[in-house]
């Protein structure tokens, strides 16, 4: 059903968020406001943290948000169109809403917009986005009373119509009053109601939801409870709040509806941690009431330790069970009737001034109250629950005159905390979170924190920016499809199957496909024709993972051996025997899948048909019942038809001053002496075969003979590095076994030969020639492993200079610093590739060194890349021999080569990775490991046809650290359609990404970011444009059959924004794409660490990808200690962090422990061993063994989250507030990124944008 296939979201209406790329948000300077403990303002997030958008270069002052919404966005134009689209009000709708609609400031006093002056940063950090409105202090707070079954008064608030005009608005931010107390009602203009300052630790209800109907046809929405929870926009360190930019990034301003309940916020002493919600809050799972939610002026607090909630399905947003609809629900009502806006909140479709509610949300079990008043108009066509709704709704502000329901679209600019988003549950949809425990009221000091901010004029009708919580959820996705597919073993017989997503944990059974483990592709229906395929701009591309490591479930690919005649292949394309060749005659021949070409049987390879023209032995031989196995390659697939040699590995290290300073060459020295029993070997048994060497160098190498019959090692010094040769052969490579003693003697002595070296300078090229001619003397493959630290400026092939000039970046020659510096390293990568040489390089700089031009080597032969900039031994020493280790000993293949063959119709056009190619189908890689993998595109050169579908085979030849020769094959066939429909149900949005990075960090070689960033943007927009113009019907905007929530037929109009089920997350995954420091680098980011990470990702699987791309987030207040299974990640947004809550959050590369200010005491014994969080070091890079549960069990997650990745992630403890906040803070996605990087809500507008441009 077309209700399985999409989600629509209404995002026009909303007009978003600030800006995509908005101002920062007022607030507590970069942290949630207290509105994390608990009560969230009703209209606005709590502030809890705001969101944080990076440090802020100069911490962003800004002007009150009134002003230019987009002033921080790249692009402004952007971000004003987007206004306009999404939002039916007014332009300025994005990013301007109005002055903060919150009532009274906080009680910490009033702070006028400009209270933090240029530079100035509050107490603590920076102004995270909009600060969320607290109430102020005087508020009465009823902790846990909420009068669940009625609209409980929140404040007065009044509204007056929202201004029309931008003039109006100006006027009124003039007249704001930004004083400690609430405005009074008459209060100029109309200010956003106080709902957001609904009381802390008022039970939430949800909210509406935007109207930004998802309607998915999926479930898109509700994310799961906590782990969804959306992050509100994050402000710049430092800046100012802006007056009425409720989060600039974060949500949209419809949530701004006021909170449904209208209880103030606990004081702070009163809010405890507690882990239970208040009474009058309703657990997650029950179903809040449709209230509008609140939505805070900061941002949720991340999942509530308190309450778990089921996350709800995506495509729910509309019901939420046991009670009313949660925000995104917001829009279906039961009765079909449109909830009707509570009072206090304009509607976002009428003009006249809401009823004013006082409280909005029924009790649980009440019955609905009609959601938000923003409901009140016509939902749009599919909406789905409206987005717009309730969150859209400004709650009224205490004093302010009344607002016209449309206010809500128009209507009072949210309150600063209030990105207009509803208050976040803990992660699902529309339900609205409890207080945080532990968390106190609103900081003293706080500017705006728990108060609203005067009433800001009113602001011209205000757009209502989109529910976060009513956006497609990363995490809901997750755990949907943890639920649907994690239970059952993915069998993969079944031709054009999608496999379960990388984030599910399943076991995969071969019957006759490759496993996903091993090939995953972006479609899996391709397209019949290219005209499809030109038309839907969908990558058809597949990541192959060679020899990708299985888990200890499934077992390895079996090995097939001929004997001397070799695998059986086809005359005409030579692809090797796989189950899609076809017997016949009998079985004396056989007619190929690829090529159609039909072939003799030899006649050792025959046998009988069965009924069924299957071969009798089929499954009895894996080449015709298996998707992957390897065969035993004959001397004919060998280099000069010779049996090839057991692989070296020679170690080459650095031992100029810097290197010997840092620690780097004893450590080396003293782990090799254990790391050489693990060389990698076939058999475990059995010792491994690969032969060893070392050499040293600064300006001059010294290669060292440690033949077994020596009683002492022996140094042989080569200066003339321009003319580089081995000045020994024999007893320069040997058996480790053999000379043991020896080799240790020369470890034990090398750090004290160079402990006073005064060298500083070093070379690099003729250390590989080094390494290449010893392998090229013994006649055999194998892998460098060299340690280095500086730029190579000593006089020698392959010196370097110092190019590093910041000035270029952002410019038409930036692209150059990627470029290598000279091509001698690009002429050394090519002998190296030629004679199986694989570099793998260890730099540990202080300085710049020019990682793209040193990785050209490593890249083209396959190796690795690891980079320790200031490496200390005291805090680095356990990562780099983590990384050592596992490099060392992990599988690997030389001397490989790699051909991907397919059927009539397709070709493999293009490949992405770390290899080298001489001609245009031929991948060879020096050396290919378990980790590395190779990206194929194919186009098409001919029609498929939908009964044969696609096929593909990867034949890898390689020689095995044994030195056997191996073929090892995976076999793959798709569906084809002639159906767009068809194609857009059956892709991999994770796979999609992966191919997406590497083409886009292949373009910046030779185009400017800009360039390379406006093109993904604008292939995403067609993506979902031919999915919107080609198989959006026009019933399937209504709710899945053109019905919405109010009964009523709607036609589709590209107001609204239609995505597929299965590439719902393409925009907030492209997002976090182009705000990567490769493409979009902040201020802090050095050209070799782009160089770095554009090189690493350029072979990284999907499931790395992944969550390097969007972090991995856990509270880990939540976590069981009984069950072996981890808690509900949250989605990656500032507002979802609890201050009482502490996080663990790992992207491939780091852990980081978030550590919240607020965090219980019980938490902190028992992962610290001390109650006082000011005790905690940062400095600590492994956590104290405890023997408690809760310490032991922590401690194995950290070490397993590790073990699933390819690299040692060194552990970071962040604590909230501190330095490494900016970095953390980095990490998290959903919100503005410091770079100018948009928040997931602004880019999901701009995406709308740029879709509306490309229909109209």
């Amino acid at each position: 059903m077309r209700v399985r296939d999409e989600l629509r979201m209404n995002v026009n209406q909303q007009p978003h968020m600030a800006s995509p790329y908005g101002q920062p948000q007022p607030g507590y300077q970069g942290y949630p406001q207290p509105g994390y403990g608990g009560g969230h303002v009703p209209s606005g997030y709590p502030a809890q943290y705001a969101a944080y958008n990076g440090p802020d270069s100069a911490y962003q002052q800004g002007p009150p948000q009134g002003y230019s919404p987009y002033a921080s966005f790249p692009t402004k134009t952007l971000a004003t169109n987007l206004v306009s689209d999404l939002s039916s009000s007014s332009p300025l709708d994005l990013g301007m809403r109005g002055p903060p609609t919150s009532g009274a400031p906080p009680v910490s006093g009033a702070q006028n917009y400009s209270q933090f002056g240029q530079g100035e940063t509050q107490n603590g950090p920076p102004p995270m986005g909009a600060p969320p409105q607290r109430p102020p202090v005087s508020q009465p707070y009823t902790p846990a009373v909420v009068n669940l079954s009625g609209p409980q008064p929140l404040y007065d608030q009044q509204f007056g119509a929202p201004p029309v005009g931008m003039q109006q608005m100006t006027n009124q931010m003039a007249s704001m009053q930004v004083g400690s107390t609430a405005p009074s009602p008459a209060g100029p203009g109309y200010a956003p109601p106080s709902v957001s300052q609904a009381p802390i630790s008022s039970a939430y209800t949800p909210a509406a939801p935007p109207t930004f109907s998802l309607t998915s046809t999926a479930p898109t929405h509700p994310p799961p409870t906590e782990a969804m929870a959306q992050a509100p926009p994050r402000s710049y360190y430092g800046a100012p709040p802006p007056a009425q930019q409720p989060f600039p990034n974060a949500a949209p301003p419809f949530s701004s509806t006021g909170p449904t309940q209208p209880q103030a916020p606990p004081p702070v002493s009163q809010q405890s941690f507690s882990q239970v919600p208040p009474v009058s809050q309703p657990p997650f799972s029950t179903a809040l009431p449709p209230g509008p939610t609140q939505s805070y002026g900061g941002p949720h607090p991340p999942t509530q330790p308190s309450f778990p909630r089921p996350p709800l399905p995506t495509s729910q947003l509309s019901n939420f069970p046991g009670g009313p609809p949660p925000t995104s629900t917001s829009s279906q009502i039961p009765g079909g009737m449109q909830p009707q806006p509570p009072v206090s909140q304009p509607s976002p479709y009428h003009s006249g001034p809401p009823p004013n509610t006082s409280g909005f949300p029924p009790q649980v079990g009440a019955p609905p109250r009609p959601p938000l008043a923003g409901m009140q108009g016509p939902p749009m066509a599919s909406q789905g629950p409206l987005m717009a709704q309730a969150n859209h709704v400004p709650p009224s502000q205490p004093g302010m005159p009344p607002s016209p329901i449309n206010a809500a679209l128009s209507g009072p600019p949210p309150q600063p905390g209030m990105q207009g988003y509803p208050p976040q549950q803990n992660g699902a949809f529309g339900q609205v979170r409890g207080p945080q425990p532990g968390y106190a009221g609103p900081y003293s000091g706080q500017p705006n924190y728990g108060v609203p901010p005067a009433a800001p004029a009113p602001a011209p009708t205000a757009p209502k920016r989109l529910d976060p919580d009513s956006i497609p959820s990363p995490i809901q996705v997750i755990e949907d499809d943890k639920a649907n597919k994690g239970s059952e073993p993915f069998t993969t017989g079944v031709r054009g199957q999608a496999p379960p997503l990388v984030t599910t944990k399943f076991q995969a059974r071969d019957q006759g496909n490759a496993s996903p483990r091993y090939i995953r592709c972006t479609a899996y229906n391709m397209p019949c024709n290219a005209d499809m395929a030109k038309q839907s701009q969908v990558p058809l591309a597949a990541v192959i993972k060679p020899l990708a490591t299985l888990p200890p479930d499934e077992s390895p690919p079996y090995l097939v051996d001929h004997g001397e005649s070799g695998p059986i292949r086809c005359n005409r394309c030579k692809a090797y025997m796989c189950p899609y060749m076809q017997f016949i005659e009998g079985g004396r021949r056989f007619q190929c899948g690829f090529c159609s070409c039909v072939t003799e049987v030899p006649p050792h390879y025959f046998q009988h048909l069965d009924h069924t023209g299957k071969r009798v032995d089929c499954y009895d031989r894996p080449e015709l019942s298996m998707g992957s196995y390897e065969f035993m390659a004959t001397v004919d697939y060998c280099k000069n038809n010779k049996i090839p040699q057991p692989p070296a590995y020679i170690f080459l290290i650095d031992v100029s001053y810097n290197a010997v300073k840092n620690g780097m060459v004893g450590i080396v020295c003293q782990e090799l002496k254990t790391l050489l029993d693990y060389l990698p070997r076939q058999n475990p048994d059995v010792e491994s075969n690969i032969r060893v060497g070392f050499v040293t160098y600064n300006k001059v190498l010294h290669f060292y003979n440690v033949k077994g019959s020596l009683a002492q090692p022996q140094m042989m010094v080569v200066s003339d590095v321009a003319d580089m040769f081995v000045p020994l052969l024999d007893g320069f490579l040997v058996n480790v076994s053999e000379s043991r003693m020896v080799i240790e003697s020369l470890l034990d002595q090398i750090p004290e030969m160079f402990a006073d070296t005064r060298e500083t300078e070093t070379v690099f090229g003729p250390v590989i020639q080094a390494g290449l001619e010893a392998l090229k003397a013994a006649d055999c493959a194998g892998k460098l492993f060299v340690f280095h630290s500086s730029l190579p400026i000593a006089e020698a092939p392959g010196k370097l200079k110092n190019r590093e000039d910041k000035k270029l970046v952002g410019t038409d020659k930036e692209k150059s610093l990627f470029q290598p510096q000279v091509s001698f390293y690009n002429t050394l990568a090519k002998e190296c590739v030629a004679q199986g040489c694989c570099v793998d390089l260890f730099i540990f700089p202080n300085q710049y060194v020019d990682v793209a031009t040193l990785g050209v080597v490593p890249t083209s032969t396959g190796g690795s890349i690891y980079k320790y900039t200031y490496f200390q031994a005291s805090t680095d020493q356990e990562r780099f021999l983590n990384d050592l280790r596992r490099d060392v000993q992990k599988q690997v293949g030389f001397d490989a080569v790699m051909r991907v063959r397919t059927s009539t119709g397709i070709r493999a056009t293009d490949f992405f990775g770390s290899f080298y190619m001489s001609n245009t189908t031929d991948v060879e890689l020096a050396g290919l490991d378990c980790d590395k993998t190779v990206t194929v595109e194919f186009r098409h050169d001919d029609k498929l046809s939908e009964e044969t579908g696609a096929l593909m085979q990867c034949a890898v030849l390689y020689t095995s650290c044994n030195g056997q020769r191996r073929l090892r094959i995976h076999n793959m066939a798709v569906n084809c359609c002639a159906q767009l429909a068809d194609l857009y149900r059956n892709c991999e949005t994770d796979t999609i990404i992966n191919f997406f990075v590497k083409y886009a960090y292949r373009s910046i070689l030779s185009s400017p970011t800009k360039n390379v960033r406006d093109s993904l943007v604008n292939q995403c927009a067609q993506i979902l444009a031919c999915y919107r113009k080609n198989c959006a019907s026009p019933s399937s905007a209504g709710q899945g059959s053109g019905g919405t929530a109010d009964g009523k037929r709607h036609t589709a109009d590209i107001s609204q924004l239609i995505l597929p089920e299965c590439m719902k997350l393409l925009p907030v995954y492209l997002n976090c794409v182009l705000k990567s420091d490769v493409l979009q680098p902040g201020a802090d980011v050095s050209l070799d660490d782009r160089a770095y990470l554009r090189q690493l990702i350029s072979a990284m699987d999907v499931a790395e990808s992944h969550v390097f791309f969007y972090p991995r987030l856990l509270p880990l207040q939540q976590l069981d200690v009984e069950s072996m299974s981890l808690p509900v990640a949250v989605r990656d947004s500032e507002e979802r962090l609890s201050r009482g809550g502490v996080y663990l959050l790992e992207n491939g590369l780091n852990i980081f422990l978030w550590v919240g200010v607020n965090a219980q005491q019980e938490l902190l014994q028992n992962i610290f061993g001390t109650t006082a969080f000011s005790q905690i070091d940062p400095g600590m890079t492994s956590l104290p063994a405890l023997d408690n549960p809760f310490s032991k069990r922590l401690r194995e997650i950290i070490e397993s989250v590790r073990a699933q990745r390819s690299r040692y992630m060194k552990l970071m403890v962040v604590k909230q507030e501190d330095k490494l906040e900016l970095i953390f803070k980095h990490f998290l996605v959903e919100d503005k990124s410091n770079n100018g990087g948009a928040s997931y809500v602004d880019f999901l507008c701009h995406m709308h944008k740029e879709i509306r441009q490309l229909l109209s």
